[in-house]
């Protein structure tokens, strides 16, 4: 039994440094240096989002990411979102599948308030009809 306790306990006392070693750099990494670059913040904006004000800062980045939806042969599809204030939101990516998502990736570049909006119209299907109608998704973004 008493080798057993001889052997714990270094190993214990080493993990415990080790631990105490990696927290300490970690720690020292993460803090500012004068030359480095802060890494921007990703807003993910989805369906959901419809009708919502998000806040967001200066440098961050807003990802959209809306989905198609196949309801009884017909598919409702996205149009890539937009930015109604370029100056405060810039779009950097943007994209459509046939299956009716979309998607785009815009940075904040200015202050103040820029709404995203996309819009979701229907595709028939072989042999379906579809209504004439168009369904807006917005989002306002305010930049503090």
């Amino acid at each position: 039994m008493k080798p057993a306790t001889y052997v714990i306990v270094p190993l214990a006392l080493g993990m415990a440094l080790t631990t105490t070693t990696v927290s300490a750099s970690t720690a020292a990494s993460t803090a500012p240096h004068p030359h480095h670059t802060l890494i921007a913040r990703t807003a993910t904006l989805t369906n959901g989002d419809n009708g919502r004000t998000v806040t967001v800062a200066h440098d961050d980045v807003i990802s959209v990411k809306l989905t198609g939806i196949r309801d009884q042969g017909n598919t409702w599809v996205w149009s890539a979102p937009e930015a109604t204030a370029r100056d405060v939101l810039q779009r950097t990516e943007d994209g459509t599948s046939p299956g009716g998502d979309a998607t785009a990736v815009f940075h904040v570049v200015g202050s103040g308030k820029s709404d995203v909006t996309a819009y979701r119209h229907c595709v028939a299907g072989h042999g379906h009809v579809c209504s004439h109608a168009v369904v807006q998704w917005k989002t306002a973004v305010i930049v503090k």
